[in-house]
């Protein structure tokens, strides 16, 4: 019996064109491969990963234009930090922040100048955060030195006033950096927050507030602008509450200003100090890529930005990665070129359009409550109605049969009973592949009709 533990060894189960000697998968082999080899050996262990493109559990880029996966491939080798030894990705990836800050309405924005734009392009939205984060935290204890006096923030506990229903980046950026988070519940039916919890969760040692621009669970969008005026309101009257707001735009920083132009939640809003966005999510770019800026540079503080001397040349940077590749700035920046904004106003229709539709089935069927219905963003939450003798994550399990990764999971605190499976539009999502979606969830919930297993499948996603 040969060894075939997948621990011990990897073994090839090919004829001796490519040999048949196993191959240690926990340290280095003592032979090479030829390329073929070993090109072939991992292909086929990732076919076990399935296809992305039916991973409607992700809000991530599964698909770009063939023209940006060259402009990429060419562009692996360029290190995104040697701006002297790469000037014109350096330009390029300035020009992108500068893009991302005019479209959130950033102040002082001048044609001529793109160091007017205040921002950096990160490794998503996850560092993307913490540099947020920590700009929040620098202009929290400038605050308080100006009132008591040098380090007088020493002796207090910084907190982040967020709700329940953060990304877990916002409970990372908060262990890792020292900040109390001040987590505001949700609601069986609301799973937002309100203004009138974070006016009683605020204090002096409040170094900012996060709103959400499309929620992880639900795709909603918090209520930004109700949110600032209430802290406008809290201000005039108690100058110690005087709070800036971060607004995490990951999910829907490039939908919103194309779908809902007029609606306010950006830089328009002068309590908003700074914005996040994912350009691997509805950028379209794949991952991972992201930004953030602030709307003028006092909203940075200088303390946090590095001048560094590196290969030659003084480069200002203000970021927690150093060496990364060029082509994740490249490809977001054919995207910006290649769609312009009627581009991506036609795409996030067209993925509104394909949601809506898959909301309106579901709804249509009486086997669901719709929660989200894809109008806002192209994201459809959604639960059973009823008691109909199994589970969300029975729909769930039964799906990956099919192929399809359609998440279940529960709601955060005060909302845990509520369970519900959500499906992310992305582009690659076809009318026609939402189509067949349905008809195979209409054949997963005939046999769970039949079986009535009660709960059988217990994975849950985003539960921490």
């Amino acid at each position: 019996m040969p060894n075939i533990s997948r621990h011990a060894s990897i073994t090839p189960a090919y004829t001796g064109r490519m040999g048949t000697n196993p191959i240690p998968a926990l340290r280095l082999p003592d032979e090479s491969l030829e390329p073929e080899a070993a090109y072939r050996f991992i292909h086929d262990e990732l076919m076990l990963d399935g296809s992305s493109r039916l991973n409607l559990a992700t809000f991530v880029t599964t698909w770009m234009d063939p023209e940006a996966d060259q402009l990429m491939a060419e562009t692996f080798d360029k290190n995104m930090i040697d701006k002297d030894e790469y000037p014109v990705t350096a330009a390029i990836e300035q020009r992108c922040v500068c893009m991302v800050a005019d479209l959130f309405h950033a102040e002082d924005l001048r044609d001529d100048d793109p160091s007017t734009a205040v921002g950096a392009s990160t490794i998503g939205s996850s560092e993307a955060v913490m540099l947020a984060g920590l700009a929040l935290k620098w202009r929290w204890r400038a605050r308080i030195e100006a009132r008591y006096g040098k380090d007088a923030w020493k002796d207090r506990t910084p907190n982040l006033v967020m709700g329940s229903n953060v990304q877990v980046v916002w409970e990372k950026f908060a262990r890792y950096f020292d900040v109390e988070a001040r987590y505001l519940p949700m609601a069986q039916d609301r799973y937002v927050i309100t203004p009138e919890q974070v006016i009683a969760a605020v204090d002096e040692d409040t170094i900012g507030v996060v709103t959400i621009l499309g929620t992880t669970y639900t795709g909603e969008l918090e209520p930004v602008a109700e949110v600032c005026a209430a802290l406008d309101k809290l201000a005039a009257s108690d100058d110690t509450r005087d709070v800036p707001v971060h607004v995490d735009a990951a999910s829907g920083g490039f939908v919103v200003p194309f779908l809902e132009p007029d609606l306010l939640w950006d830089f328009r809003l002068p309590r908003v100090a700074s914005i996040n966005v994912s350009g691997h999510k509805y950028g379209l770019t794949y991952p991972g890529i992201g930004f953030v800026v602030w709307r003028n540079a006092a909203a940075l503080p200088e303390e946090l930005v590095f001048r560094v001397n590196y290969l030659g040349g003084d480069m200002p940077t203000f970021t927690l990665n150093f060496s990364r590749p060029g082509n994740q700035v490249v490809g977001q920046y054919y995207n910006f070129l290649r769609l312009g904004r009627a581009g991506y106003a036609e795409v996030m229709r067209t993925l509104s359009d394909t949601a809506q539709w898959l909301s309106h089935q579901l709804a249509g069927s009486g086997r669901f409550e719709v929660i989200t219905d894809g109008s806002v963003l192209p994201v459809l939450s959604f639960k059973l109605a009823g008691d109909p003798g199994f589970t969300v994550f029975d729909v769930s399990a039964g799906l990956r049969e099919y192929g399809w990764q359609v998440p279940a999971y529960t709601m955060p605190a005060d909302a845990t009973d509520v369970a519900v499976l959500r499906i992310v539009v992305r582009e690659g999502f076809s009318a026609n592949l939402a189509r067949a979606l349905f008809e195979d969830l209409t054949t997963v919930l005939t046999k769970l009709d039949r079986l009535r297993p009660g709960g059988f499948a217990t994975e849950e996603h985003f539960a921490h």
